[in-house]
């Protein structure tokens, strides 16, 4: 692929309990068309600090891209600074507030990350993360642990108390204006495949992808349909 006369930088944005390596096989793919950062997202426990220090590190204008929680703060970072962002990827993500059911859900695992259990916390929640057939996957298992270890419990408990404060981007959705790509696993049972079809349909021009045999964390588990997707998208 050669290098694109008119270079546009990326961020990516990862998941809960996530790391650079979650874009391990997007970077290059990327790097293609400008300069790729990933984003430090452990520092801050609240969507709206976060996406302040994001931006601060990022270029006047960039494309965006976040998976899951990473989707929460693209939203974020798309409130505070619109005009600076050139085109979006949401990646397995929704665009609702915290339901109280999902709050109920992840308050024991915060209290297991503070009681020195966060370890368990990656076991526990693996099939949760993966397409069915992958529960036994012990390379994509060894990743995600790496990804949870270079996180922490004090990142993890910072980045759940955002996620459940996190704003309602549902308004806004209709208002965005720049090319949009939204992309779901179709066995993603955290971000399922309705909640993309109803971004798709309520951001304007916005395509979907939907990656087959595949769960929530499509970066690591198709990384090539991830990538022909996003390639594609810095095309439009």
């Amino acid at each position: 692929m050669p290098a694109s006369a008119d270079p546009l930088p990326s961020v990516l944005v990862p998941g809960l309990n996530c790391s650079a390596r979650l874009y391990a096989e997007q970077i290059p793919a990327l790097w293609q068309f400008g300069p790729v950062t990933v984003a430090d997202h452990r520092r801050d426990d609240s969507m709206a600090a976060i996406a302040r220090r994001v931006l601060a590190a990022a270029p006047p204008r960039f494309a965006l891209a976040g998976l899951s929680m990473g989707g929460y703060i693209a939203f974020e970072i798309l409130r505070q600074a619109p005009g600076r962002v050139a085109k979006l990827a949401l990646l397995d993500t929704g665009a609702g507030a915290e339901l109280p059911e999902r709050t109920a859900q992840r308050k024991p695992l915060i209290q297991s990350a503070r009681q020195g259990r966060f370890a368990e916390i990656t076991d526990d929640q693996f099939p949760l993360l993966v397409y069915r057939r992958r529960h036994g996957d012990a390379a994509l298992k060894a990743t995600v642990r790496a990804m949870n270890e270079e996180t922490g419990p004090e990142a993890y408990c910072r980045q759940q108390q955002a996620i459940i404060g996190r704003t309602d981007s549902r308004p806004g959705l209709a208002a965005i204006a720049c090319p949009t790509l939204v992309l779901v696993g179709d066995d993603d049972q955290l971000t399922p495949p309705v909640l993309a079809r109803e971004m798709a349909a309520s951001i304007p021009g916005a395509r979907l992808v939907v990656v087959p045999e595949c769960g929530h964390l499509s970066t690591l588990e198709r990384p090539q349909a991830v990538n022909e997707a996003l390639v594609d998208w810095m095309r439009w």
